[in-house]
This record gives C-alpha cells, structure tokens and sequence, in this order.
C-alpha cells in the first residue's frame, strides 16, 4: 500500500467524516499504521487477534463501542453516517479487516477516549511516546524508537 495514497484517500476522508481531523491527529493515525503493519498486514502475523493496518485487537474495538461510543451518541452518529452503518447495534471487529475507512476511525477513537492531548504532528518522539502509552501499552512488544523509524520511512 502507498502511504500517501492511504493518507489522503483514507485516512484524511475518515476522520473529517466524523469531525476529528486534525494535521496532528492524522500524523498520529498514519505513524499507528507506520508502526503497526507497515502498511501491509490486515491480520495479526503469528495467528493473533488483532485486525487491519492498525492491529486493532477485538476487544479493543468492541471496548470502544461499549464503554466510549455508546455514552456519546454525537460521535456514534457520525462514526455510523461514515461507514454507512444503521442505528442497531455495532458494526463486527472483522469490518476492520476489509473497511480501510472504518479502521482508521477507530484507530483515532482509540486515542480520542483517553484525555491526552495531541501531540504535534512535528514531533515524532511524542507521537511514539502516546503511542505506546495509549495504543501498544506498556506491556506491548513496540518500542517508540520502532515507531519513529517506521513513521518517518512514510513521513
């Protein structure tokens, strides 16, 4: 996949869709990807759970819809207008694999439901640092030091 391609037909359509688009918020979702897959893999290698450019696991996206998108109906409208989705229920996990658009929303939302500020799009050391905080966690094999190499190879 072209990274500039996915940046501006994807990713940047996606997050205007539901109101989150920022320079910084979509240099922090294109590092995710960077970072995550390199832009190539849409399951998890070694049989993991985690699904899309993004490696969302499951749980992750369900937690979403449960504990952040279901006490904010606003950004739930948006989110469902975007994918074209009704007003029933919650979308499956496994359209992350095949709705690029979809994944790179929830990858936003995941770092939208936690109270860190944005880091600037200018500053990779930060962007990898709310990374691993937020979305590879502690405990995750990622170092931000991957992060920042792979973001700026798509930069």
């Amino acid at each position: 996949m072209d990274a500039r391609q996915f940046r501006i037909d994807v990713v940047r359509p996606a997050l205007k869709a539901v109101e989150l688009h920022s320079g910084d918020a979509e240099a922090l979702v294109m590092g995710t990807a960077a970072q995550e897959s390199h832009f190539e893999y849409v399951r998890q290698l070694g049989g993991g759970p985690a699904l899309s450019f993004f490696q969302m696991e499951p749980a992750t996206h369900d937690d979403i819809w449960e504990n952040y998108l279901r006490f904010r109906p606003q950004i739930s409208g948006l989110v469902r207008t975007a994918i074209d989705y009704g007003n029933e229920g919650r979308p499956s996990a496994e359209r992350l694999l095949w709705d690029m658009r979809y994944s790179a929303i929830m990858c936003r939302l995941q770092y939208r439901r936690f109270p860190d500020l944005l880091p600037s799009e200018h500053d990779i050391w930060a962007m990898a640092a709310l990374w691993k905080r937020r979305y590879n966690t502690q405990g995750g094999a990622g170092t931000e030091q991957e992060f920042v190499d792979n973001y700026r190879r798509v930069k």
